[in-house]
């Protein structure tokens, strides 16, 4: 499936990765919600933990078709996500976003903290309230 990314973090505009993996490689960026999750502060970046209720906020990014696998292989590294790997930090999975319009929803990849990790966040990490990465500071 050849679908857009959901970014939270790092890859935003104006955030450090942003510019290393997404610049001249995108057809748009636009601003979008992501409901049923919630963000988690980790070590320099943030985790999305699937929870009932929670609103993230984030870009939907479409990636050029000429760079759509290379980028996918791009992010899957940066995530340190391999299909099936339990070492796995970060599961990648399709999840409907909204638009800022509230009346589309679009389907999307997002890196969402797996499960051994969401546990170990639930139990005793840092949550970043109001859903914003940009908040936290």
């Amino acid at each position: 499936m050849r679908l857009p990314f959901f970014v939270y973090g790092t890859l935003r505009p104006g955030e450090h990765n942003h510019d290393l993996f997404l610049r001249g490689r995108t057809q748009s960026e636009e601003p979008v919600r992501m409901r049923d999750v919630v963000l988690y502060d980790g070590p320099g970046y943030p985790y999305a933990v699937e929870e009932s209720g929670g609103v993230v906020s984030g870009e939907l990014v479409t990636a050029l078709p000429q760079e759509y696998e290379e980028l996918l292989a791009a992010l899957d590294r940066l995530e340190e996500y391999a299909p099936g790997d339990p070492r796995n930090l970060y599961e990648r999975v399709a999840r409907d976003v909204v638009r800022a319009d509230g009346a589309a929803c679009v389907r999307a990849w997002v890196y969402v903290a797996a499960p051994a990790v969401a546990a170990r966040l639930r139990a005793r990490g840092t949550r970043i309230t109001g859903g914003d990465w940009r908040s936290r500071c």
